[in-house]
């Protein structure tokens, strides 16, 4: 016992000492010559860089023809300065490079980690001005990443959680750009054309719309050069337009799609906050205890450990640049669905009415800040953190106060941000699975009610 007690004794002071001398990294910002945002950060150790440039060009900007923002970026490395995507491959595997691009809601992203070697770093760097500067955008590639799109949009409807993300996303956005899925519909993909690729290209993967990330061991002024050096080769452009606000819901909806599987996947929530809300630390920390820490969480303790009614439950709040959604899911047996969401909607009522134990919130808070220096410990993760405060706008000092916000959340706090944000009577439910199943157990629930064999 002695042993055991030295041993979480001397793991806490560990867990303090690390936060205590962990050193933040030195953010450093301009504009290269052409007008793009950049955001540097210089990091001693291994002869590593990662860049990533990332543009307002996610989904949001799709304009209702729903995969144009991801096809767009997934053709860039597919050809590009008359390069075959074989060739520009074996460029960046010639020097160990590795190239990224994706496209997401809200941004699009291309990017590149290299060797800070100048042999490597040239031409990794020379074959990523390419791919951004330069795209083919030939007809052939095209076709075939679109059918590559098309397959994936089949493969979606055979997916009962696929299906249950699509119908939430529609349910609780409604008409905005968030609505639909980033991926394509079957009806988006049949009307896409390449002068649309083109055009949307040409709109949004420029200069201004831009912001450039540098991690990695390279001092600033090569850093400027590089961000140069990058930006040149693109248009100077305008920046994006803000996106409409997401509309709160007006009522509760219940959303029931047939798909012959054994498990119901069950998804609950409504629109929560976007990033840099007043309550984002508030809501942040109230929703830990609630559903965001693994096994640790209420939902799981009630829901899976007390009443075996599934495997994972969890909860958590997605900001993006206008509210994205505050979602509750969890798996189940079909003749348990009803149940399961019944128990799901209690916790959450119950949670809004109490908020957090005194307890709770202290082992949250001392988990998330014991972990902090972990998820700043390699440059990809820096990297993303630098995407974020980069790309929303936030404060300057956000990495510097996140231990001094987490700490300020108290459970009056917290308890206070939930029950003004989140609306109990305003849900979106979507359930995805055997409705057969479901309708029988209601009915030999109600059988068993009348003869008195099951209690209320």
């Amino acid at each position: 016992m002695l042993i055991k007690l030295s041993s979480i004794i001397f793991g806490l002071w560990l867990s303090l000492i690390s936060v205590q001398v962990f050193a933040m990294p030195d953010i450093q910002s301009w504009q290269s010559d052409n007008g793009a945002k950049v955001m540097y950060v210089h990091v001693n150790g291994l002869p590593m860089l990662d860049v990533r440039v990332v543009f307002d060009a996610g989904s949001a900007r799709d304009e209702g023809l729903s995969g144009l923002a991801a096809l767009t970026n997934g053709l860039l490395a597919e050809g590009a300065g008359g390069k075959t995507a074989q060739v520009l491959a074996e460029q960046f595997e010639s020097v160990g490079a590795q190239l990224e691009n994706d496209s997401m809601r809200d941004m699009a992203i291309v990017g590149v980690r290299s060797l800070t070697d100048k042999v490597y770093l040239d031409t990794a760097l020379a074959t990523l001005t390419t791919v951004l500067s330069q795209p083919d955008f030939n007809q052939k590639e095209f076709e075939r990443e679109l059918a590559r799109m098309k397959v994936a949009v089949a493969a979606r409807k055979q997916s009962p959680a696929a299906i249950a993300d699509e119908a939430f996303y529609k349910a609780i956005y409604g008409d905005h750009p968030y609505a639909a899925p980033s991926g394509g519909t079957e009806e988006s993909l049949e009307i896409l054309n390449l002068e649309a690729i083109k055009a949307f290209y040409q709109k949004y993967y420029v200069a201004k719309n831009a912001l450039i990330i540098i991690v990695g061991a390279v001092e600033r002024p090569q850093a400027e050069v590089i961000a140069n050096s990058l930006s040149k080769g693109l248009t100077i452009g305008e920046k994006a337009a803000i996106i409409p606000e997401v509309q709160p819901l007006s009522e509760s909806k219940v959303i029931r799609i047939q798909y012959p599987s054994k498990q119901a996947h069950i998804y609950v929530g409504q629109p929560g906050m976007k990033r840099g809300d007043k309550d984002y630390f508030s809501l942040y920390m109230a929703n830990h205890p609630f559903g965001g820490s693994g096994f640790a969480s209420r939902l799981v303790e009630t829901i899976r450990e007390d009443r075996g009614l599934a495997y994972s439950v969890y909860s958590y709040f997605s900001p993006m640049r206008e509210a994205g959604p505050f979602m509750m899911g969890m798996q189940t047996r079909a003749d348990q669905t009803d149940q399961a969401v019944a128990l799901l909607q209690s916790e959450l009522d119950k949670y809004i009415a109490e908020g957090p134990a005194d307890d709770e919130l202290a082992d949250s808070i001392s988990n998330v800040v014991g972990s902090f220096p972990l998820n700043l410990d390699s440059n990809s993760k820096l990297m993303g953190y630098l995407a974020m405060i980069g790309f929303y706008n936030l404060p300057a000092d956000y990495l510097q106060k996140f231990v001094e916000n987490i700490e300020s959340v108290t459970p009056a706090k917290a308890k206070e941000a939930m029950a003004r944000r989140i609306k109990t009577d305003k849900l979106v439910t979507v359930i995805v699975g055997d409705l057969a199943a479901q309708d029988n157990a209601n009915q030999d629930k109600a059988e068993q009610k009348k003869v008195g064999t099951v209690e209320e």
